[in-house]
This record gives structure tokens, sequence and C-alpha cells, in this order.
């Protein structure tokens, strides 16, 4: 894909002064913003939303982290500091919905959130984009997609965190892929490895990387691509691609990347 591709974002603060609301504000997080490769998954979505005219905002600045990593690690007192910060920005913007591309700020959002007065329709892109497919207002095309063997990795946040399954899988179907499941999936789905904060800390002595012990079950379900719907599982599952030297045999995508390169955006 293209970076030069000319993407239409506006901030909450643009719509404000206009006297305008979007219809959902698209929280990118901080692997979406910062990190080069999870940056690919935010301008995939925002050329799908562009592409069918979604009116929707993004906080720029004024987007703080939703305080998952410091929460994970048992720093409570810090959680709250970045959530009351982040509430009072979105109160101020009156936000109703929040479409994210990472199950950690989904699930922060959504589920801890409420409670320090941030209460918000909050969706996973996955649901989103379903959404959007049932409506008619999103077409998705396979495009070279079309006939590959695609196994869905399940983040923990998604998944067994707050039990969507079907949303990820749906899209994936919609490409005319063919969707072959690893053998530990849905709630049974194992771990990348980053949850919990373990993604800013050194790995812990054992015998063996968690994400490596994911490999082997990619490994032996033999797909032409990994899909997945976070940015850590892309981090993490892309290092065990390298690990196992398949670059070459196997790719890893996140949903938005699949739909926005099937549909040639």
């Amino acid at each position: 894909m293209s970076d030069t591709t000319t993407l239409k974002v506006n901030t909450m603060a643009d719509l404000m002064a206009k006297g305008e609301k979007p219809e959902i504000l698209f929280w990118v997080g901080c692997a979406g913003s910062f990190d080069d490769r999870a940056k690919k998954i935010t301008r995939s979505l925002v050329k799908i939303l562009n592409s069918i005219d979604v009116n929707f905002a993004i906080l720029g600045t004024e987007e703080s982290c939703t305080g998952d990593p410091a929460k994970r690690a048992g720093n409570e007192f810090l959680f709250q500091m970045q959530a009351m910060t982040n509430i009072q920005v979105l109160n101020g913007y009156e936000v109703k919905k929040i479409v994210t591309t990472c199950p950690h700020c989904f699930n922060t959002l959504k589920n801890e959130y409420p409670s320090l007065g941030g209460e918000y329709d909050v969706m996973h892109h996955s649901q989103f984009l379903q959404q959007l497919l049932q409506e008619g207002r999103l077409k998705i095309e396979g495009g070279s997609f079309q006939g590959k063997k695609i196994s869905f990795h399940d983040p923990c946040y998604l998944g067994r965190g707050n039990g969507e399954y079907e949303a990820p899988r749906k899209l994936i179907e919609e490409l005319d892929a063919d969707l072959v499941e690893l053998k530990r999936c849905k709630t049974k789905g194992l771990c990348c490895g980053a949850g919990g904060a373990q993604m800013f800390k050194e790995a812990e002595k054992g015998t063996k990387e968690i994400n490596i012990e994911r490999m082997d079950d990619v490994e032996e379900a033999k797909p032409d691509i990994v899909a997945v719907g976070c940015p850590f599982c892309m981090t993490m599952m892309t290092d065990g691609v390298k690990n196992k030297e398949k670059e070459d045999s196997i790719k890893v995508y996140d949903l938005a990347e699949l739909i926005a390169e099937g549909n040639s955006l």
C-alpha cells in the first residue's frame, strides 16, 4: 500500500469548531500512533472509512494512553490519573461512540472507564466493520486473498476477555478465503505473550517464548496468512514468523489491512 495516499482525518477540535459531531471517535492508541508496523493498521482503517464516507474524528494530540499497561503492571494510581485525563477530554467533546483497533484500549475504555465516569459505546474495529457490512455500507472484495488459507489468532482482550469471536471470522469469510482454525482458538485461544504489560518487560526464565509456542500452532495449521486484530499480537506473531524463518511462506495481516488491500484501497 502506498504511503502517498491522501487520507482525510479530522480532529474532534476541528469538528467542534465547525459545530459538527462525527459518527464515531477513532481511538488510535499508542501503538497505532507510534509503532511503525501498527501505523499501517491505522492507515488501512482510515482508508476504509474514507472510501465509504464514514464521518469520524480522532483526538490527535489530546489523546493519551488509556492506562492499560500501567494497570496491568499494578500501578492503579497512574492508571486512574491517565483515565481521568482522557475521560475529561472525551466528556468535554460529548463523545458517545468509540472505535479502536487495539483490544487493550477497547477493553479498558469499555469495561474500566465507566466506574470513573466515562460511559461510551465502545467497539473493536472488527465489530464496527462487521456492522457496516451488515448495514450494506461496506462491501468486501477478496482481491488477491481469494482462496488463500487464513488463520485468525484471537486477541485475549477481544475473545476470552469480551466474548467476541465471530466478527473477525465473518470479515475473513467475506474475502472468499478459506478460514483455517488454529488448534487453540476461540475460548481455548492461546495468548501471543504480550498481554498483562508483558510487552514492556524482559521475558522471565523458561524454556520457550510463548509466541514461539503459538507459532507451533500456526505451523500445524499451515495457513498462507495469519490474521490478527491487535497491534501487540501483530508484533508477537511477526517475531514468531521471523524466528521460524517463515517470512516468505506465512504473512501476518491485521483485519483492516486485509479488507483495505482486498478492496484495492
